[in-house]
């Protein structure tokens, strides 16, 4: 057990009946810069090392296993897509039962160190909102496919690793989504930088942002929705204590089936918020954090 500062979404900061692009709270995906504040918390971790067959994503929003990687690099976009994004299919494939299809759209790698545009994010989070998974599907599938797939059962799902050496700098915690509400969970827009290439795929397009526009949404156009998390006494975090490159951790970031959507079976998590926290049991001496995220649509039977 360890206590942490928490960055939560400041409820004070924001107009919460605003649905306007840009009206409502955004946020920028290419690095700091967004239109609200943080508040900051202070709650105890539970290390879950030990007990991680007791959480799943069905039950807690998440879940923790080992499953070694042939990729170590991670520095080889094309081995990432065509290798990496194999396993990681396979993994959700062997670890949740009735899985019909998988498709990966999107994966962000991070590395603690200046020169990178992703970083550790340090702020409570879920990565999409209902809206954004349902975009998602008809971004990635063809029309008519989509309007299927639809119809059944659907989530998306972010595959988390470290990357070279345990994740002790910067570790990633995760809030048991039974201790949640429906609202704590905040909407914001998600900025991307405009460009004119007219290519679908975002990933591996991110630049380092102007410090001097952080407050400026000029270049930038909303394409996805997010959920920022206000705080509440009753959430319970947990973490995986110096996590190695030979664990996953599954996130659940949607669920069309939970206990918060229209379809919704009772005691279905809809998603677990996580974020980026100092750890103050870390030694000074830690390697800076390096990790990749694999984002997967994951449609069942």
């Amino acid at each position: 057990m360890t206590t942490a500062t928490f960055k939560y979404i400041d409820p004070a900061s924001y107009d919460a009946t605003a649905t306007a692009p840009f009206k409502k709270p955004w946020g920028k995906v290419d690095g700091p810069g967004y239109s609200f504040r943080l508040a900051d918390h202070q709650r105890q971790v539970e290390n879950i090392r030990g007990q991680e067959a007791s959480f799943n994503t069905d039950n807690a929003g998440f879940a923790v296993f080992r499953k070694p990687s042939k990729e170590k690099d991670f520095t080889d976009d094309t081995a990432v897509r065509e290798g990496y994004y194999k396993e990681v299919e396979d993994a959700l494939r062997e670890k949740i039962p009735g899985i019909k299809k998988v498709v990966i759209f999107d994966h962000t790698i991070r590395r603690r160190d200046k020169t990178s545009p992703r970083q550790p994010v340090q702020q409570v989070h879920v990565d999409q909102t209902p809206r954004a998974a349902e975009t998602r599907v008809r971004r990635h599938l063809p029309a008519d496919e989509a309007e299927e797939l639809l119809k059944g059962r659907y989530q998306i799902i972010n595959v988390w690793r470290p990357i070279g050496h345990n994740a002790s700098d910067f570790p990633l915690a995760v809030i048991d989504w039974r201790t949640t509400t429906e609202k704590d969970f905040v909407k914001v827009d998600l900025l991307y930088p405009k460009r004119t290439d007219n290519d679908n795929d975002d990933r591996g397009k991110e630049v380092l942002p102007d410090s001097s526009s952080m407050t400026s949404t000029e270049g930038y156009e909303p394409k996805g929705e997010t959920y920022a998390v206000a705080p509440s006494d009753k959430h319970k975090f947990y973490y995986m204590k110096d996590m190695t490159p030979d664990e996953l951790m599954l996130l659940k970031c949607f669920d069309s089936r939970s206990e918060w959507s229209p379809n919704s079976t009772k005691g279905l998590a809809h998603g677990t918020p996580h974020t980026a926290f100092v750890d103050p049991q870390t030694p000074v001496d830690a390697p800076g954090r390096q990790s990749i995220e694999v984002r997967c649509l994951v449609f069942y039977e």
